[in-house]
């Protein structure tokens, strides 16, 4: 029997009583980050990364029963040796090993590859299978540095002093990552930030990652100037009642989704910056031969055509995370 199987809430280890990240509220839950996908309301308890804390407890309530684990150590749920380890996606996010009669299998959630300084790196976790992700698993993604997208946003947004900078990007991540980057290239400027931004911007400052001082769009008042200002919100705020204060902004969409022509004025805005916090394609094919696994299960995006290739180029078994009996 497999280690891990498929059943209406998700996977399940039945040695370890436990589902990963469960579509529906569970017995036990391990989670390996903070996204609404993957970590919802209504489980008895939770298993997650300990500076994954205070994101959770925002999202999922204050009082729910969470078991916060650091980075790497090993702890027993029945049968099951379980560890989390880094997936570099954002603060907290993780991989789930899970070891039983010395089979390791390996979970990595959402992951990528790139330095991000506003969480902890991917860690290689060799195991004998593996479920990976391939959000972005075609050849036609490929990331450049954070720093390089950090300076083409530095320069957009100061080469126009006369209108507001309105850079749309995930409120959760994307946006912490982006004032990280923008500080790593010395940029002392305050951002302006929409609520839902700063929301979770509050969990990441207290975790201690440094980025642009900022401060909420909602503590200024109506005469102060924006004019020259950068502000970042989510993408449901663009084209809504709350861009009204705003007069003539220029607008653009951070964004691994960026890369495919027409996306950005599909989407409405004025510019796009290609920045992901996924994996790409040679990210992708990279975590899975360093992984050593034999046999890969893959989901999300592109599953079909990532496991091909793994099969016809390298040689494994890997297939769609659907063929997991």
């Amino acid at each position: 029997m497999a280690l891990l199987e498929h059943t209406d809430s998700g996977l399940y280890c039945r040695a370890a009583d436990a589902w990963i990240d469960p579509s529906r509220p569970v017995r036990r839950a391990l989670i390996t980050h903070a996204h609404a996908d993957h970590a919802r309301p209504g489980c008895d308890e939770y298993w997650a990364v300990a500076s994954s804390e205070g994101v959770l407890r925002q999202r999922l309530g204050q009082d729910i029963t969470l078991h916060a684990m650091p980075y790497g150590r090993e702890f027993w749920l029945n049968q099951a040796c379980v560890s989390f380890h880094s997936a570099g996606h954002v603060l907290g996010s993780a991989q789930i090993r899970l070891c039983v009669n010395d089979e390791v299998w390996v979970v990595t959630g959402d992951y990528k590859r790139c330095s991000d300084p506003s969480c902890d790196p991917f860690e290689v976790v060799p195991c004998d299978v593996l479920i990976t992700e391939a959000t972005f698993g075609l050849p036609i993604y490929a990331w450049e540095p954070g720093q390089r997208i950090a300076e083409q946003i530095r320069d957009w947004w100061q080469g126009d002093r006369e209108r507001p900078s309105l850079l749309f990007c995930y409120a959760f991540g994307k946006a912490q990552r982006l004032m990280a980057e923008l500080h790593a290239i010395g940029v002392e400027d305050e951002v302006l930030l929409h609520g839902a931004v700063e929301t979770v911007t509050r969990s990441y400052r207290m975790a201690g990652i440094a980025m642009t001082p900022s401060q909420p769009v909602s503590a200024l008042q109506r005469k102060d100037t924006l004019a020259g200002r950068l502000i970042l919100a989510p993408p449901s705020a663009h084209r809504s009642a709350w861009m009204r204060r705003f007069r003539s902004p220029q607008t653009a969409f951070a964004s691994g989704w960026m890369t495919v022509r027409g996306a950005r004025r599909r989407r409405g805005y004025e510019r796009g910056f290609v920045l992901s916090d996924h994996a790409d394609w040679q990210g992708l094919i990279r975590t899975v031969l360093e992984s050593g696994a034999k046999t890969i299960y893959v989901t999300h995006g592109q599953n079909d055509v990532l496991s091909r290739y793994l099969r016809e180029r390298h040689g494994l078994d890997a297939r769609p995370l659907e063929q997991l009996s």
